[in-house]
């Protein structure tokens, strides 16, 4: 080591040693390691020497380069020492402050969500199996093994969204229930055959209760013995789980679908308290689904033998009864994404409905 490379060394290191802060450091770092720093003028004089010269000279020059930067970084770890016992020293923290509420406390579960899963516990008690099938349907499926024929107002369009006709002259289509599940699960097994097939459904319609898009759950029992008691007895079983009743009373009305026979709407007693509707009391009736069994020319469609056995069938519209069990006024308001609207009405996520704990909260 020259007095030339020993005397850069030493004023490097004194002012590596000065250095009271990160930024000074960092400053003297720049002045002697930078690209135009002290050590980097000496080492771009190395092309000028002779080559013994230079290898000694730039053997001294790398020797004091790593030393400043070892140097450097020391200090460095003793700066940030000093900073770090600093802030213990003058900064305090409010442990008595309440924790912020994370996404587990303000999240919410959806009230279709929520009744979705209120109604498959409810039937999966009662030896339902849960059931699933396409949203895009064809016209055989939605229509024609459901004994709707041609005719029908439902397979106009002002009713149903239908998608462009195929070259062969048939249309695709919105499911517009879930029906077809059934049709496809007959298809699938032979009886006995105990499902529910919950989902979403399309239909040309939108005010205060009705929505173009809105969710629906059917049921299907097929089986040599059934009968109207068997239906009956599983509505009622149905609502008094679902509206957390002891007593409900129920009337059984006439009426016609194309793939029941016979066809019946169903109401239940309520009662009407300011803006509360009381299930089971009072001498209101409210509709609140369709039912009926399955008729013949369903089961032939599907290959059954009407003759060995029959069933029954239910639909219920989910939405509908979410906004009758819990106090909602417009159907709109399910789709409005308004998150003021799911913190009223929405449910934690921990809330997992079950017939033991409790379907709702």
């Amino acid at each position: 080591m020259n007095a030339k490379t020993l005397e850069l060394e030493t004023e490097i290191s004194g002012a590596i040693a000065e250095a009271q802060s990160l930024e000074a450091l960092d400053g003297v770092r720049v002045k002697a390691l930078g690209k135009k720093g002290t050590i980097s003028e000496l080492m771009k004089g190395l092309g000028k020497m002779e080559p013994d010269e230079r290898k000694s000279f730039g053997q001294a020059v790398n020797g004091v380069k790593q030393r400043v930067a070892d140097a450097i970084e020391a200090r460095k770890d003793a700066l940030a020492g000093e900073v770090l016992e600093r802030r213990l020293a003058t900064e305090r923290s409010d442990v008595s402050l309440p924790v912020r509420p994370g996404p587990m406390s303000e999240g919410r579960i959806h009230p279709i969500s929520q009744v979705w899963d209120e109604i498959c516990e409810i039937f999966g008690d009662l030896g339902f199996a849960v059931a699933e099938g396409p949203d895009i349907e064809t016209e055989e499926y939605n229509f024609d093994k459901l004994n709707m024929p041609d005719w029908h107002p439902a397979r106009q369009e002002m009713d149903t969204f239908y998608f462009h006709p195929r070259e062969d002259g048939t249309r695709k289509l919105l499911r517009t229930h879930t029906s077809p599940v059934q049709i496809r699960t007959m298809q699938a097994q032979e009886p006995p055959i105990r499902i529910i097939a919950p989902g979403r459904v399309y239909r040309c319609d939108s005010d205060q209760t009705h929505t173009p898009m809105f969710h629906q759950i059917e049921g299907l029992v097929i089986d040599e013995g059934t009968h109207m008691g068997h239906l009956k007895w599983c509505l009622e079983e149905f609502c008094k789980a679902f509206f957390e009743v002891d007593n409900v009373k129920m009337r059984f009305r006439a009426s016609h679908f194309p793939f029941t026979e016979p066809s019946m709407e169903v109401d239940i007693r309520h009662k009407r308290v300011g803006n509360e509707i009381r299930i089971g009391e009072g001498d209101d009736w409210l509709e609140i689904l369709g039912c009926g069994m399955v008729h013949p020319n369903v089961l032939r469609a599907v290959g059954y033998d009407p003759d060995k056995v029959q069933g029954f069938a239910f639909g219920i519209g989910i939405d509908r009864i979410t906004m009758l069990k819990y106090g909602m006024p417009d159907l709109r308001a399910l789709f409005s994404a308004d998150l003021r609207w799911l913190q009223h009405y929405g449910f934690m996520p921990f809330d997992v409905p079950t017939i033991a704990g409790g379907l709702s909260r």
